[in-house]
């Protein structure tokens, strides 16, 4: 059956005047020729790029701010790391792995901050003891597969062990709990390798309030504020993510060193209480610090925020119908998330809030933290560790030049803890602080909310 174009072209010979026939069949004629330079020029143009990311990524390790690991190991085979053997593609466990050795490799990641999450209702003694432990998952890693990890606590560090083909593995402990009130215990996980601390998970604490629950200190408290000084003393960068606006302002008051945003993405876009609001944005360019955009779907779109908010209010709901009945409450959220889909959320996304990050604030305060095996799924086009070059590649092709994609991949955070490490090295004289939570008025006590958390 003759194609829709020949048909047209047979009326056309029938009827058409003697010019327009010439130029008709000459049109017809160069017709395939131009359907295949644009195929060329799209691939072409889609190579180039790649080929630019790898140019950029040879130069410039890409770092990602927060990946939970870590977590992974100690959820699926009880820390040990014998057992899961990431040194070989493990995509296709279920439920899926977003990290190993091939797909960092192929994703071009230089340097990995590995988070030493531990949940916030793990307390005290608990919790000092549990991150301990994620932090010698981080060590076994390194100690295991030594051809692709090697511990890094120094930007010159990262750029040496990325000079040598592997991955500058740093430590990110993911909330204030972890410590126990104790700068004595912040002191010593330092020592341990822990680059940055987060000041709250997702519920605040005795010194410091989070985005995600009832304030209780207005910010940080004046503990909280010696907390964010030592760190200061010690070269610890000061991670933002998880903790209320409040607390940001005030962290930003005390900070001589750049913050650092470990995976929030930006207010502005999407109006998740986790991302970063524009007044806060305002104060990066004097102090520094870097937003890491995150792949959190529900803080990269507002209708995947919207769609996990009605998940967990019908969970809620459930469990209320159900009491004693686990069963049923699974089986049924199950039908229910059969009935409602999951709003698309891709890469393109993501890219918006680094639009929106350096229009607001410049290139210079941007960076990239993915949560990856801290979240159910990425978006569409950003699935694992492999796929940050895509992501890349769509920042060129939004006219990024390869310079601002090198910020954006590592520079950024290289510069940044330089900066804190210079910061450090002003104060090397200094003594420790000798600070206790004791020292400061009692916290206020702990909402209702929270234990009913619990």
């Amino acid at each position: 059956m003759p194609s829709q174009r020949r048909r047209s072209f047979a009326v056309l010979l029938t009827t058409a005047a003697p010019a327009l026939l010439l130029a008709a069949v000459l049109a017809l004629a160069a017709a395939p020729a131009l359907r295949a330079d644009d195929a060329r020029g799209d691939g072409a143009g889609d190579a180039e790029l790649m080929q630019r990311v790898r140019a950029v990524l040879a130069r410039v390790p890409l770092i990602d701010g927060h990946n939970d690991l870590p977590w992974q190991f100690r959820e699926r085979v009880d820390r040990k790391t014998s057992q899961l053997d990431v040194g070989v593609d493990q995509s296709a466990l279920e439920p899926m792995l977003h990290s190993d050795v091939p797909r960092l490799r192929e994703g071009g990641v230089g340097g990995q901050f590995w988070s030493v999450y531990v949940p916030v209702e793990l307390e005290g003694a608990e919790a000092v003891q549990a991150t301990l432990e994620q932090i010698d998952v981080v060590h076994q890693m390194a100690r295991r597969w030594p051809d692709a990890f090697e511990l890094a606590t120094t930007a010159d560090d990262v750029e040496r062990i990325h000079r040598a083909g592997k991955i500058a593995s740093m430590i990110g402990i993911e909330g204030g709990h972890s410590i126990d009130d104790s700068l004595a215990v912040l002191r010593m996980m330092h020592q341990l390798g822990a680059g940055y601390m987060t000041l709250t998970h997702w519920r605040g604490h005795d010194w410091a309030d989070a985005a995600t629950s009832e304030a209780r200190h207005g910010g940080l408290s004046d503990f909280g504020r010696e907390v964010v000084r030592e760190m200061n003393r010690l070269g610890m960068l000061v991670d933002l993510s998880h903790v209320s606006a409040a607390t940001m302002h005030d962290a930003l008051d005390v900070s001589e060193a750049p913050v650092i945003f470990s995976h929030s993405s930006a207010f502005g876009v999407t109006g998740h209480p986790r991302n970063v609001p524009d007044d806060v944005l305002a104060r990066l360019p004097d102090n520094g610090g870097v937003v890491m955009v995150t792949f959190v779907t529900g803080f990269v779109a507002d209708a995947a925020w919207q769609y996990w908010a009605d998940h967990e209010a019908e969970k809620a709901r459930l469990k209320v119908l159900h009491p004693a009945d686990p069963a049923a409450v699974e089986a049924a959220l199950e039908a229910w998330t059969g009935d409602h889909p999951a709003p698309t959320v891709s890469l393109s996304d993501v890219a918006d809030h680094v639009d929106y990050l350096r229009d607001k604030v410049g290139v210079d305060h941007v960076g990239i933290g993915s949560d990856f095996d801290g979240i159910r799924s990425g978006p569409v086009g950003l699935e694992d560790v492999s796929t940050y070059p895509a992501l890349l590649a769509e920042l060129l092709r939004r006219g990024y030049s390869d310079e601002d994609v090198g910020k954006i991949a590592g520079g950024n955070v290289l510069r940044v803890m330089r900066a804190a490490e210079a910061v450090a090295a002003a104060h090397a004289g200094d003594a420790p602080s000798e600070a206790l939570i004791g020292d400061f008025p009692e916290p206020p006590p702990v909402p209702a909310s929270w234990k009913a958390d619990d």
